[in-house]
């Protein structure tokens, strides 16, 4: 795959919405095509961040679902309004799990509960005509995406859509941020859900040491993925 030129300093401006969420291997993977970024949270009790001055914006995942009418109310009702002017100025979307359940909605894609919830390391098939490393990636999702018509899927399991493009933004399913590191912080604020699965954590943790080191090289593919499909945007 061929890597575009960028330009220098590219920014990317990152969303989380919970303080143990950060960028992870994404975050390195953009490091190692040199664009910087800045992490902001998007919840009810913070401001919407601007978009000037940025190249690219990163939407990370949530414990909330995006159909939830409360929340929107709170503050995702802004986030689908950030969407909206990102795409209106040209900037692309990379959508990780809530973000890319984000995407769906913002672009006339409906979400709703997962009969089959995907939670732990999983492979995925490609589509007919893509590209796409199979995995495993982390998937860590209660809802699934039916996609608006415009989108283009490149990338599904049994269960679910697992990533996709609408034009020159792209969503995925799936974790691709996720180390071990960042799993135990999200353990440690709270393994119920996960539990309730029936799935060992202590075990899962360990799996997720080992699977990070091919975890990041797939982050890396998934980023050339997004930058190869559009040109930087500069603001």
């Amino acid at each position: 795959m061929t890597v575009p030129s960028l330009l220098p300093m590219s920014k990317a401006l990152v969303i989380r919405h919970h303080l143990e969420d950060n960028a992870g291997l994404i975050g390195e993977a953009l490091l190692a095509r040199d664009v910087v970024f800045d992490t902001y949270m998007l919840d009810a009790s913070s401001p919407t961040p601007a978009l000037e001055g940025y190249d690219y914006l990163v939407i990370l995942g949530s414990k909330h679902a995006v159909y939830d009418e409360a929340v929107e109310a709170a503050w995702f009702g802004r986030e689908l309004q950030l969407i909206e002017q990102a795409d209106e100025a040209g900037v692309p979307i990379l959508g990780i799990c809530f973000g890319a359940q984000a995407l769906c909605r913002a672009f006339g894609g409906t979400v709703a509960p997962s009969l089959e919830p995907e939670v732990g390391w999983y492979r995925i098939e490609a589509a007919e005509e893509q590209e796409f490393p199979e995995g495993p990636w982390f998937e860590y999702h209660f809802d699934v995406c039916s996609l608006p018509p415009q989108a283009e899927v490149w990338a599904l399991s049994p269960r679910a859509v697992q990533a996709f493009a609408i034009g020159n933004h792209v969503g995925v399913q799936f974790h691709p941020e996720i180390d071990d590191v960042q799993l135990a912080q999200w353990l440690a604020v709270g393994d119920e859900e996960v539990r309730s699965l029936g799935i060992d954590t202590d075990e899962l943790l360990a799996l997720t040491r080992d699977e990070t080191p091919l975890a990041r090289e797939r982050a890396l593919v998934l980023v050339d993925k997004f930058l190869d499909r559009l040109a930087p945007v500069r603001r």
